[in-house]
């Protein structure tokens, strides 16, 4: 019999998916290890604001999440 599957459990496949697409596009741009991406991106502003649907974040494709999380290293760094 198949499992039934509820909406959080999609919607949290579908996030999962994004950032695993957003962590690739930034190891590649970034020219860092993806794991290392990963950590620092979960944690981040936008990573928070990703799992948060309300945001509707999670419509927006890869490539714009990851220019906001650029952004957001870039606020980041320029603080320090």
């Amino acid at each position: 019999m198949a499992e039934k599957i509820n909406e959080k459990d999609k919607m949290d496949f579908t996030i999962d998916t994004l950032i695993a697409m957003v962590v690739e596009e930034l190891s590649e741009d970034l020219g860092k290890d993806s794991k290392e991406i990963l950590a620092d991106f979960c944690i981040s502003k936008t990573g928070k604001a990703l799992y948060d649907e309300s945001t509707k974040l999670w419509w927006n494709g890869p490539s714009y999440i990851a220019d906001i999380y650029k952004k957001e290293l870039a606020v980041r760094e320029s603080g320090k």
